[in-house]
């Protein structure tokens, strides 16, 4: 086995050799972050979780006890439905568990085929594709799709993986502030005429839980001839009169060109799609290389993202209480004085400022059986103690939240 040294000698060709001063590895030797958070007792990541039956609503068992979870995005509360865990069972029986292939050669099933159509029917467009995860499906159809020639103008606050989709394109970027409609128009004006441009926004920020001026971006992009895509991942299940996201909550869904959603959220699986064109989701389906190249998604998840539009089709009061449950801890979070971020989604995020705080924060609030994601810079523009919401809550555990991060606060002496 290689040294750890960061000496390395190296033999040439000719039979010389040359010394080297560094090594490859030197950046994970000095990536100490983890390492650091850990020997101070603040690290938060990786908790390992186990069953969830026996558990009560919104709550997990971590070991051999029972943790109230508030860091899921399993919003409808779908992940134990009986009717989801069915159809997943059942495909297994009848499928087996993978495809062992792409999609574009041996990986296609029928089940794959149904959920597509099932999707785009669902979002108001001509079809849709599936992908292995959402980040897959964010990266690769914004690398396939604008190339040189283009203009991708995104929203200052993307998830990342429309960022790296971004990065990966030939497209020139400009990314607009956030939700800032002015300068967006500036960036629209600034685009030489010959551009094709693609205007990307997410529906329901991931982090910060705010909702994106989609009918502005509408008005704007008509007059430019820019086209819209819109990541839904935490708009649909939540907003929309049949859940179909932010942009049917606005009024606007007709008017994207492009929409993606994953299944990892309300759709109580994992993956993702995009639906729009006929034309489009062929050309992503022969282009894009996350896509082709990947084998396909297991039909356990595809049944159980068809079983969930099932269940959340048939009872909307899942989306109803989700919602009355995060207004409800808006509410009681702002009388306790905690500086909440503005919103209306199962996303409740409170500004910490201090990193450290932050930590401190989560890991008391653990230790009283309460779990929720510290989010750090850069994952968002500010530290944040994010909350989520599901349509399991009740009144009484966002009231033992609010009780429990009240007093620990105050114990930790931390202000907001």
């Amino acid at each position: 086995m290689r040294s750890s040294s960061t000496t390395v000698t190296q033999s040439r060709k000719n039979g010389g050799s040359h010394t080297r001063s560094t090594d490859l590895f030197d950046k994970c030797r000095n990536f100490t972050r983890p390492g650091d958070l850990q020997a101070a007792g603040l690290y938060m990541y990786f908790e390992v979780f186990s069953q969830r039956e026996g558990c009560g609503p919104g709550e997990v068992r971590m070991g051999n006890r029972k943790v109230l979870m508030f860091g899921s995005n399993d919003y409808l509360d779908l992940i134990t439905h009986p009717k989801v865990k069915e159809a997943a069972i059942e495909a297994v029986r009848k499928y087996g568990s993978g495809c062992s292939g792409s999609r574009l050669l041996n990986g296609t099933l029928d089940v794959h085929v149904k959920l597509e159509a099932e999707l785009a029917a669902f979002v108001h467009k001509e079809a849709a594709v599936i992908f292995g995860t959402g980040f897959q499906a964010n990266y690769a159809s914004l690398a396939a799709l604008a190339e040189k020639g283009d203009a991708l103008l995104c929203d200052h606050n993307l998830h990342a993986s429309l960022v790296e989709g971004a990065l990966r394109s030939t497209a020139r970027t400009v990314r607009f502030r956030h939700n800032d409609l002015e300068h967006l128009e500036r960036c629209l004006e600034n685009c030489p005429p010959e551009e094709r441009i693609l205007i990307v926004s997410e529906g329901v920020f991931s982090m910060e839980g705010d909702i994106a001026d989609l009918r502005g971006i509408v008005n704007l992009a008509k007059p430019y001839g820019a086209r819209i895509y819109v990541d839904e991942a935490h708009g649909i299940g939540v907003l929309g009169a049949t859940g179909a996201g932010a942009a049917e909550h606005l009024g606007v869904l007709d008017d994207i060109d492009i929409i993606m959603g994953t299944f990892s959220k309300s759709l109580a699986s994992v993956g993702g799609f995009v639906a729009s064109t006929k034309e489009v989701v062929d050309y992503l389906k022969h282009t894009a290389r996350p896509f082709v190249f990947s084998a396909s998604l297991p039909p356990a998840s595809v049944a159980a993202v068809a079983a969930s539009l099932e269940v959340m089709r048939k009872e909307p009061e899942r989306q109803q209480r989700l919602l009355h449950i995060a207004g409800h801890l808006r509410k009681e979070l702002r009388l306790c004085g905690f500086p909440v971020l503005d919103g209306e989604t199962a996303i409740v995020p409170v500004v910490v400022e201090n990193e450290v705080d932050l930590c401190h924060l989560c890991k008391a609030l653990l230790e009283e059986g309460i779990y929720i994601n510290p989010v750090l810079r850069p994952a968002a523009a500010q530290n944040l103690l994010r909350i989520s919401c599901t349509a399991a809550h009740t009144e009484r555990q966002v009231e033992r939240l609010v009780d429990t991060l009240d007093r620990v606060a105050k114990r930790l002496e931390i202000e907001f």
